[in-house]
């Protein structure tokens, strides 16, 4: 029971990131300052989590896996500027899993009929919600923003394969890219801010992004990798009805069969076993 919890509350914690950025950048707070808002927040709540055992902030890998969390963050907010918080999270998700697939390819690792037929159906859900006209608003320079944030949290949870530490190394990830942002410190300045803007930055990087990965890296260990894949699906759907219920972001019926197509075809894919890499959310 313990740990259907906390895999709930991990899944609502992945799906608000969707919610806040989207809230905070339509009360106009500027999405690069949001993201380093985010990101300081959440490396200050790593940072108290993991001290205990280590902080880890040194190597090559630790820079590699930073630069692809600041890519995702760049592009998961400024994407955020015209898509929807249900919509973005679906792209997002996708993104990421088609983007392990790849990487799985590239490694070389099995992937059986099923997982190639799931993923076929994935992409063309993809690519039916990303086409013009039907209701969907996704503006075509957005959604391919989202697509790069997708990319760079696919590499960045790739990386998170390595780690032999999860939480040091996660608290070192989002310490770099806190200096990152701050050697960026010239571009974003005087970016327009708002009050409530900087309160969801600060609660999505805290505690939606801090601690919700923290109770991810908790959970999944107990896991197998189809069962996160399959969980995992809950985080779109999610995001979709917080952003109906919240934001008053209905989504229109192609929106809806596309997205169910894609969530199909992913759940197709990771019905059973199929490699050693899982994602770790958004």
């Amino acid at each position: 029971m313990q740990l259907v919890l906390l895999t709930a509350l991990a899944l609502c914690f992945l799906a608000a990131n969707s919610l806040l950025t989207r809230a905070g950048v339509l009360d106009g707070t500027d999405p690069l300052a949001f993201a380093a808002i985010r990101v300081a927040a959440g490396a200050a709540v790593l940072a108290v989590l993991a001290a205990r055992r280590g902080i880890t902030v040194t190597g090559a890998r630790r820079w590699g896996a930073a630069a692809a969390l600041v890519v995702y963050l760049l592009g998961f907010s400024l994407a955020y500027r015209t898509l929807d918080a249900g919509l973005g999270a679906l792209i997002l998700f996708a993104t990421v899993q088609l983007g392990l697939f790849g990487l799985s390819l590239i490694r070389r690792e099995r992937a059986g009929p099923l997982r190639l037929v799931g993923m076929g159906v994935a992409l063309t859900g993809l690519v039916w919600l990303l086409l013009p006209g039907g209701g969907v608003r996704a503006d075509p320079v957005d959604a391919a923003l989202m697509i790069v944030a997708g990319l760079g949290w696919a590499a960045y949870t790739f990386a998170g394969k390595f780690e032999p530490k999860p939480l040091a190394g996660t608290a070192g990830n989002f310490l770099v890219g806190t200096a990152l942002f701050a050697a960026a410190f010239p571009i974003w300045w005087g970016a327009p801010v708002t009050l409530a803007g900087v309160v969801l930055a600060v609660v999505s990087g805290g505690l939606a992004s801090g601690i919700g990965y923290a109770l991810l890296f908790r959970v999944l260990p107990r896991m197998g990798v189809a069962t996160a894949g399959v969980l995992q699906l809950a985080v779109p759907v999610i995001a979709m009805a917080g952003g109906a219920a919240l934001l008053g972001e209905v989504p229109g019926v192609r929106a809806l069969a596309a997205g169910a197509l894609v969530l199909a075809g992913i759940g197709l894919a990771t019905a059973r076993p199929y490699s050693r890499i899982s994602s770790s959310g958004s």
